[in-house]
């Protein structure tokens, strides 16, 4: 489970995030929504540790995020950012392997290869592993940097936007990876989304977020109705039943 207490970032006397009171449950896939500037992405990396919160507290599985050693909270939760820098003279391989780092400390034994390996193929990324990153197109490159993470075999994954820049055929590839990820690998997967469709469909809980606040947070069918999502964007949105689930319309 990942608690968050009473967690406040300030960025300004105008502008600030929270006070965030949250229980996200493990396992499956929880989805975070809301309009840009909502403060998803803000929570995301406090609960990441790569941004300090100001008030509060959060924990991950029992761990306090502020007081836990980084050697040790790197065994329990991994974070994907929105933008990524890595030296395009990596292969997907290379890229993958640095997963691995909070066990190996970057020496490779041949349980952590193993591992690679495991990761390569789950994201079928086999025929492009000894490719280098400027070599692959966007979706190819953000299977690689979401196989990294998850070969880091953490129970909690945080993913900031994974879908950015990608389009509607690469963005179900990789959302039908996550929910494979989380039903059959185990994780607890926290991700960033601005489709509420993708939320609907591929969640099994959604956060919904507005100025800094959390407005709703439940099952992602409670979450899927015109009363909840029409005042959070602002816009008149109707939830109709679609094949797989609801869909949100917006006028």
């Amino acid at each position: 489970m990942i608690q968050l207490r009473n967690v406040v970032k300030n960025y300004s006397e105008e502008t600030h995030i929270g006070p965030l009171n949250l229980e996200i449950p493990a396992g499956g896939i929880t989805a975070l929504i809301g309009p840009n500037g909502a403060g998803k992405s803000t929570m995301l990396t406090m609960i990441g540790r790569l941004l300090d919160m100001d008030e509060g507290a959060i924990e991950v599985a029992g761990f306090d995020v502020h007081a836990t050693k980084s050697k040790d909270l790197a065994k329990v939760l991994s974070i994907l950012r929105q933008e990524n820098h890595f030296v395009t003279k990596l292969t997907v391989r290379q890229l993958v392997g640095f997963g691995r780092f909070p066990y190996s400390q970057g020496r490779l034994t041949r349980e952590d290869e193993a591992i690679i390996t495991k990761y390569i193929e789950f994201f079928h990324l086999d025929a492009l592993q000894h490719r280098y990153l400027d070599e692959l197109s966007g979706g190819q490159r953000q299977r690689a940097y979401v196989a990294m993470v998850l070969c880091q075999e953490t129970d909690y994954v945080l993913l900031d936007e994974p879908l950015n820049n990608l389009d509607i055929a690469h963005s179900v590839d990789m959302m039908k990876h996550l929910q494979a990820a989380a039903r059959d690998l185990g994780r607890t997967i926290i991700i960033v989304l601005h489709d509420i469709n993708f939320a609907a469909r591929y969640a099994d809980y959604i956060c919904a977020c507005k100025d800094g606040q959390i407005v709703q947070f439940g099952p992602a069918l409670e979450v899927m109705r015109d009363e909840v999502l029409s005042p959070i964007f602002n816009t008149p949105i109707t939830v109709i039943e679609g094949p797989q689930g609801p869909l949100a319309c917006y006028h």
